[in-house]
């Protein structure tokens, strides 16, 4: 298993970062795919038309977002953190930390971070 960790800039306040990582129909917009999601504890979650499946474990709002993502039959669960911190600008330096994704799947996923779901968060922003 291994460890993702990056920063982005967010062209963007917290609050609104927040937002978009946490609305279902402002997700749809960002992402121009269906999405399922609940600012609720232990709701599952469907992101990029079902690509991106798991359950939400915890929320603090404007500033965090903790979600648990499936990859089979893994015995310990791949964790996604998310948070959100004030940037120059009116802008967010979200850190990303991504915690045992599956050896086999790393490459994807850190493609599947910086190339699509960073990158369709940022442009939505521009």
């Amino acid at each position: 298993m291994k460890e993702f960790k990056k920063y982005y800039i967010i062209p963007e306040t917290p609050d609104q970062v927040y937002l978009a990582l946490v609305t279902e129909t402002t997700i749809s917009l960002w992402t121009g795919e269906e999405a399922k999601m609940k600012e609720e504890i232990n709701t599952e979650f469907e992101l990029f038309g079902g690509n991106i499946v798991g359950k939400n474990l915890a929320f603090e709002k404007g500033k965090q977002l903790t979600q648990q993502w499936y990859f089979g039959n893994d015995a310990e669960p791949s964790i996604v953190t998310i948070k959100l911190h004030p940037h120059k600008n009116n802008q967010t330096s979200l850190e990303l930390k991504h915690t045992n994704i599956p050896d086999a799947d790393y490459n994807e996923i850190v493609e599947g971070w910086n190339d699509v779901y960073m990158e369709s968060l940022i442009e939505f922003y521009s």
